[in-house]
């Protein structure tokens, strides 16, 4: 694990240069593939999100209130865009855009950054299983160098057409497609598993495009290749003349706030998930919604993709051992090189190696332990909400789905409405710290717990009682588990006391 200590905030950047230089350079080599993929599955120009991957690094890294979370395009949102590029067309993203992140910046202005991490476990991974499938589903038709349909269900139900339409006695642009994806997605599943630890930094995606892109070069074949600008500059499109005028639309409205909550989430959970990968300065989730705000707006402003905090490159960021943000600065400042000095190569990449790159990404958004989990540990409700979010998602939309989600997460309160007060007692007790629990520990009480739990000293044992918790729901309990798992891996000494069925509740933490 790696830490950010305060010095490295405040002033001694120079002794972590080396550090987040190499760490830059691993994060880059992740995010170009995953920038141009996630625009492809969004439906828009590969270099918008490029644009997006620049300013998600350079402006964001610079704002940012979690110091090692990388931003960028994510596949979380790339559903929501397709639709809404579908049905609106790209100039009308903009201004949408400018407003979902004029409404992250009030939000973190407001406060309310930790509301968002009151959000059920079991909606968000739900909302992802859901958003990963329709990713799976949609570029397959990518490998056959062919359009997604427009929804997950044609998309489907188009899937034997594709299979049936090939021949391995007349080779044409189709098959040969096909065949490059599949290496793609063989040789990120065999990097791996096989990788060895010297070189377990290098990114399976980009051996998997490098690979089909030298195929496809070597010898010449005829399959669709993706398409970037000569200069840099001409994807930087500000928004045609009178297009805010469509912000007095109310779907355009709807759109921009689906977008700003769940850009919002999924930064914010991302980034409490990456505060778990290291022992340095923990996130400040106001900073960093508006720094998420700042990003949106000007992504709206040149007409790119949304942006959120995204685990996959964040996590390489921590593991290549960064210690400041400027690792995540540094990575923006490599794609705006490389685009703008080295676009050529970039057209060399065959469509349907991004394709598998997706492929293989949206697979592993589709994560059938975190349900199981929730099952075997919570019961039957939690894991209802990630069925039921998972499966409106796939069938209707995503914001259906997340809304569904969140009214199931809300009948977890019915049991308890007559007494839904909740307390929070702290004192010391010798030189350990005694957090004392009282009522119903639910996601309405989940900001004022974590507001607690943040501010006891990392050097102090903690004796977490909870005797006078008469109720527990997922959500809080996945939260204090997480905690408690946190300041054992520290080295720190805690103890929890209560009732035998809300201590089940966090018995893979006890």
């Amino acid at each position: 694990m790696t830490a950010v200590t305060a010095e490295a905030e405040g002033g001694g950047l120079s002794r972590y240069f080396v550090r987040d230089f190499t760490a830059s350079i691993v994060v880059f080599l992740v995010a170009m593939p995953l920038c141009m993929g996630i625009a492809i599955a969004s439906g828009v120009p590969p270099e918008k999100g490029l644009v997006t991957g620049i300013i998600g690094g350079i402006v964001v890294g610079l704002l940012a209130g979690s110091p090692l979370q990388v931003s960028g395009p994510a596949a979380g949102l790339a559903v929501i865009v397709f639709e809404f590029v579908r049905d609106n067309g790209l100039s009308a993203l903009g201004p949408v855009l400018v407003l979902a992140g004029a409404l992250q910046f009030v939000a973190g202005v407001a406060k309310l950054g930790g509301v968002f991490r009151a959000i059920s476990p079991a909606v968000v991974h739900g909302m992802l299983a859901g958003i990963g499938a329709l990713i799976v589903i949609g570029q397959f038709h990518i490998l056959f160098d062919a359009k997604p349909m427009s929804n997950g269900i044609d998309n489907l139900a188009m899937m034997p057409a594709r299979m049936l339409g090939l021949t391995p006695f007349d080779i044409g642009k189709t098959e040969l497609a096909l065949m490059l994806g599949l290496l793609t997605i063989g040789t990120m599943m065999l990097w791996d598993k096989k990788k060895p630890k010297s070189l377990g930094l290098l990114p399976g995606a980009l051996l998997g495009v490098l690979a089909a892109t030298g195929v496809a070069w070597g010898f010449g074949l005829d399959v669709a290749r993706i398409t970037v600008p000569d200069s840099i500059a001409a994807a930087f499109a500000l928004p045609e003349a009178g297009v805010f005028s469509t912000l007095t639309q109310g779907s355009m409205i709807v759109s921009a706030i689906a977008i700003a909550f769940i850009a919002s989430a999924e930064t914010l959970l991302s980034a409490a998930a990456v505060d778990r990968m290291h022992d340095g300065v923990r996130t400040d989730y106001n900073k960093e919604l508006r720094a998420q705000g700042v990003g949106n707006l000007l992504c709206g402003m040149v007409n790119a993709l949304p942006m959120t905090g995204v685990i996959v490159r964040s996590s390489a960021n921590v593991q290549a051992g960064a210690m400041t943000r400027m690792s995540a600065v540094m990575h923006g400042v490599w794609i705006l090189g490389f685009v703008a000095l080295l676009p050529f190569i970039l057209r060399e990449v065959p469509m349907a190696a991004l394709g598998g790159v997706l492929v293989v990404t949206g697979w592993k958004l589709v994560s059938l332990k975190h349900v199981q989990h929730l099952f075997k540990v919570h019961g039957y409700m939690p894991a209802l909400i990630w069925t039921a979010t998972f499966v409106l998602v796939v069938t209707t939309d995503l914001l259906t789905g997340v809304l569904a989600g969140l009214a199931l997460s809300a009948l977890e309160l019915l049991p308890h409405v007559k007494n839904l007060k909740f307390r929070v007692g702290e004192k010391s007790v010798g030189e350990a710290v005694h957090l004392e629990l009282e009522g119903a520990a639910t996601f309405l009480g989940l900001t004022k717990l974590t507001n607690v739990l943040e501010q006891v000293p990392h050097s102090k044992p903690v004796h977490v009682i909870l005797d006078r918790v008469h109720a527990i729901d997922h959500t809080t309990a996945e939260m204090l588990t997480e905690w408690l798992s946190r300041r054992r891996l520290r080295g720190t000494d805690v103890k929890v006391s209560g009732p035998a069925p809300i201590l089940k509740s966090l018995a893979h933490a006890a």
